[in-house]
Parts: structure tokens; sequence; C-alpha cells
């Protein structure tokens, strides 16, 4: 065994960066495979937001009936919320 081949101790104590330490990973991603998991999440955001919505429509008798504080307006926000979250990790994916 050389002793070139060895790494320094001094070498293997200084941490390495984060930012090289980033740029090297993100050379794995192919382009297929942003396109597959964005159109996931926006896929994943309009099933969301579409069901949610016709879910609370059918429920908004009992809902109304209930008392309960939390409304149709503060469950459609969630639902709403939920669905532009997905939509917003869609687009991440498919850019970063």
């Amino acid at each position: 065994m050389a002793k070139d081949s060895l790494p320094s101790v001094q070498s293997l104590d200084k941490p390495e960066k984060l930012q090289d330490l980033l740029k090297e990973d993100r050379g794995d991603d192919c382009l297929s495979c942003r396109i597959v998991g964005g159109g996931a999440f926006l896929g994943l955001a309009a099933y969301s937001y579409m069901s949610g919505q016709a879910q609370l429509e059918k429920q908004k008798a009992k809902i109304l009936a209930s008392g309960s504080r939390f409304g149709m307006r503060s469950r459609s926000a969630g639902i709403t919320t939920i669905s532009l979250g997905l939509v917003w990790l869609g687009i991440w994916r498919l850019v970063k």
C-alpha cells in the first residue's frame, strides 16, 4: 500500500462545505425524473382539490347542521391550502 493513497488526518478532520455537497448531489436527477415527480405532485394537487370540494358539497347539510365552529369557508380554505401546497411542491420539483 502506497502512502500517497491514504488521506492525512488534517484533511479528514475539516468538514466539507455544504454548498459543494449540494452541488454534487444535484447532478443525479434526470429530466424525466423531474417531469414525472413534478407531474405527480401537480396531479395530486388537482385530485385533492376536486375530490375535496366534491366531498365538501356532499356533506354540506351535515356540516351546517352540526354547528361546528369550522364551517364551510374554513374547510374549503383548508382544502385549497393543501392543494396549493402540493402545486408548490410540483413546481419546485420541476425546477430544482
